[in-house]
């Protein structure tokens, strides 16, 4: 066992090799049926949604607060190698989720409507909504910033504090629309808002 776990490619094949054979032994699937392609993008969406926002609550529950605790000889750690990995994950997670949230919309014959704010897919349109105002921040906000405070791109010390704060204030904007994001996408199918 250890041999896969130690191992994170070893790991995430194995968890994928697992679900087949809970599909394939326990599902009752039609893999050449519209919905099961509906529902693989669903599951899509939410895998890259866990990322994205997981991502998004480890930089502002943990990483942010921690870093005024961390010694001055210890940050390179934190801003050469675990930041720019991690913003990697961040951004292509978040390209992701609302990639795979469209081709759900669309395939389940909502994406119009709910992009237009129609009164029946109200919420999920709302939601979609603030997860594209937030994948935008993430693109072209935050991560330029956390380029030039990171050291990614070369910037004078003024310009990168400056441009550490602006990131830091957009990830918080992006969690305090991560809360009313996720209670629409889940109450469009629960309770709606009408």
């Amino acid at each position: 066992m250890s041999f896969i776990l130690s191992s994170l490619s070893r790991t995430v094949i194995s968890g994928l090799i697992l679900l087949a054979v809970i599909v394939l032994v326990f599902g009752n699937v039609d893999f050449s049926e519209p919905a099961w392609v509906a529902f693989f993008f669903r599951w899509l969406h939410v895998i890259a949604g866990v990322m994205w926002i997981g991502l998004l609550w480890y930089f502002n529950f943990v990483q942010i607060p921690s870093m005024p605790k961390i010694p001055d000889e210890q940050k390179p750690a934190i801003s050469k190698v675990i930041a720019p990995e991690a913003l990697f994950w961040f951004r292509y997670s978040a390209l992701a989720t609302v990639v795979t949230g469209l081709i759900v919309a669309w395939l389940n014959g909502y994406g119009h409507q709910a992009l237009m704010l129609s009164s029946n897919f109200l919420a999920i349109g709302i939601g979609m909504w603030i997860a594209i105002v937030m994948a935008f921040n993430v693109w072209f906000i935050i991560w330029p910033n956390q380029k030039r405070a990171l050291g990614i791109t070369k910037v004078d010390q003024e310009i990168k504090l400056k441009s550490a704060k602006t990131a830091m204030l957009t990830s918080r904007i992006n969690t305090l629309l991560s809360f009313p994001m996720l209670y629409l996408m889940v109450a469009q199918q629960n309770v709606g808002l009408g």
